[in-house]
């Protein structure tokens, strides 16, 4: 069972990324604010939920929250400063689009950099624990699925609109014997099918 809050004395707003693995497009993420009392039987972490529910769950999101934002860094962001301060940073640029600011932030994982002086707790699987950051997760999920979807008609080989940029044996595959788009993260190996793959880009 989900929670509404971590603490019940400030603003909080649950914060979560998408594509932090993907080999190729723009790492997204949400921060999304809840009402007190929210509760949704289906809402939890994106991962565990077919495309047609996420969707769905978004419009209801959108409609129920206090706030939302969705922010994104590119690839070519991603290759200068590393996919784990992207990841930080596309969280940082969605809490400064929130229309009313946080007090407090939930963060899924266990790292994070301080986003000004707004005190904030790490949470290991907490799109599976609060839902506020299982919101952020399906905000990110989704729009960056948009995105990909959008830009996969000017690359169809990649297959983009079904992989989204992640490293399946066929994105894999095609990257090794056609090469990077300008759309790819330069800086991330890519494998051979068949090959363990680094850390990194191992999670969906």
């Amino acid at each position: 069972m989900l929670l509404a809050r971590y603490q019940h004395e400030l603003i909080e707003a649950g914060c979560d990324e998408a594509g932090r693995g993907c080999l190729a497009g723009p790492v997204f993420a949400a921060a999304v604010i809840l009402p007190h009392d929210f509760d949704h039987h289906l809402l939890n972490d994106s991962k565990l939920l077919i495309e047609e529910v996420r969707y769905a769950l978004r419009t209801e999101i959108e409609q129920k929250a206090i706030a939302y934002a969705v922010a994104s860094v590119d690839n070519e962001e991603i290759d200068e400063i590393n996919i784990l301060n992207a990841s930080f940073l596309a969280m940082h640029r969605a809490i400064e689009k929130l229309s009313l600011e946080p007090q407090f932030l939930i963060i899924d994982g266990n790292r994070f950099n301080k986003y000004k002086t707004t005190p904030h707790q790490c949470i290991v699987k907490g799109d599976s624990k609060y839902f506020s950051i299982a919101a952020a997760s399906i905000l990110a999920k989704t729009y960056r699925d948009d995105y990909m979807k959008q830009i996969a008609a000017e690359h169809p080989e990649y297959n983009w609109h079904s992989n989204k940029g992640y490293p399946t044996i066929d994105h894999r595959e095609t990257v090794l014997r056609l090469g990077h788009t300008p759309y790819h993260r330069i800086t991330f190996r890519v494998t051979a099918p068949g090959v363990e793959l680094d850390e990194d880009l191992s999670t969906l």
